[in-house]
C-alpha cells in the first residue's frame, strides 16, 4: 500500500487474523489499528487472492515439495493429523523458489490427490514428500 506506516510486523499480524477469519472490527481492536485501514488490507488481500485464483492453471517442471494439513478448532480431546473430527483437510503443491498451490480435499487418498498432482506438475520432475 502506499504511504503506509504500519510496521512490517503489524502487517504480518493482520495477515495472521485474515488468515484467522477475523473480522475488521476484531482485529483493529486487538492490533490498536484504524478499521478503515484493517478493511483496506483485507481488500487487498480478497484481491490478490482473487487474481492468484484467475491464473492459467499449467503444468511445470521443476523440484516441488508436496504435503497436506489440518485446519480446524483447536484440538478437542481424541485424535490427532489424519483421524481428528472437524478438521479440513488441504493439499499443498510448492514449487521450490515458486509458486503454492493449495486445494481444500475430502481425503488425503491417492485416488484425491494423484489429479492434483498431474494437473500440477510435469513427468519427470523431482518430488519432495513425507
Amino acid at each position: 500500500m502506499k504511504y503506509n506506516r504500519i510496521s512490517k510486523y503489524k502487517i504480518r499480524k493482520i495477515i495472521k487474523c485474515f488468515a484467522e477469519d477475523l473480522t475488521a472490527t476484531s482485529t483493529s481492536n486487538l492490533l490498536g489499528i484504524n478499521r478503515n485501514t484493517i478493511n483496506a488490507y483485507y481488500n487487498l488481500l480478497r484481491e490478490k487472492i482473487f487474481l492468484f485464483s484467475l491464473e492459467e492453471e499449467r503444468k511445470e517442471p521443476g523440484e516441488f515439495e508436496l504435503d497436506e494439513s489440518y485446519f480446524g478448532a483447536r484440538r478437542v480431546r481424541g485424535k490427532r493429523g489424519r483421524g481428528a473430527v472437524g478438521k479440513t483437510p488441504v493439499f499443498g503443491v510448492l514449487k521450490r523458489e515458486g509458486k503454492v498451490h493449495v486445494s481444500i480435499v475430502p481425503r488425503c487418498s491417492k485416488e484425491e490427490l494423484m489429479p492434483i498432482i498431474q494437473g500440477k506438475i510435469l513427468e519427470g520432475s523431482t518430488i519432495h514428500t513425507e
